[in-house]
């Protein structure tokens, strides 16, 4: 598979670059799993951590669906890796679990946070409410903090990457 990896525009409005500054994170991360098994990407950080590159993909799934159905839209999203007894269950990928089923999960959450995205302007309030807070949330701050996820995770990615195969990058 190869993944293409677009820059942002640097002269755009806000939607524009909010949209593309996302899109290049979420491209990086798939980046940093390219070309890896599936035991390779389920091998952990280092001790006592058990992160791991499919981990990471498996938790922005959760987040997509979160911030993008149960905010933003207020759809009746179950959890998808998680569970009460597991409550970070994203973070445990199993031996049955693989890469193409963690790929295509993740692509099928991003194509419908793109889709309810669609519906709202950046100032309009979400339909649900923040999980701690109870307050509604714009567009805009849903963006932020996507990218702000999605850039801090790239980063434990690039450290976990390098772990695996000496493999560096941006």
């Amino acid at each position: 598979m190869t993944i293409e990896r677009t820059v942002p525009p640097v002269t755009a409005d806000e939607r524009t670059m909010l949209e593309g500054w996302l899109d290049f994170h979420r491209q990086t991360l798939a980046l940093k799993c390219a070309g890896l098994d599936d035991a390779q990407l389920r091998t952990a950080s280092a001790a006592p951590s058990d992160l791991s590159l499919m981990g990471l993909v498996r938790h922005m799934a959760e987040v997509e669906r979160s911030w993008f159905r149960r905010v933003l839209a207020a759809e009746d999203a179950g959890p998808i890796y998680y569970s009460d007894e597991d409550p970070d269950g994203e973070f445990h990928p199993g031996e049955a679990d693989t890469w193409e089923e963690t790929h295509a999960t993740w692509q099928a959450e991003i194509a419908v946070a793109r889709g309810n995205a669609a519906r709202f302007g950046l100032d309009d309030m979400s339909d649900g409410r923040h999980r701690r807070t109870g307050e509604a949330i714009s567009l805009r701050w849903i963006y932020t903090h996507m990218i702000e996820e999605y850039a801090r995770h790239n980063g434990h990615a690039d450290l976990i990457r390098e772990r695996i195969d000496g493999a560096t990058g941006d």
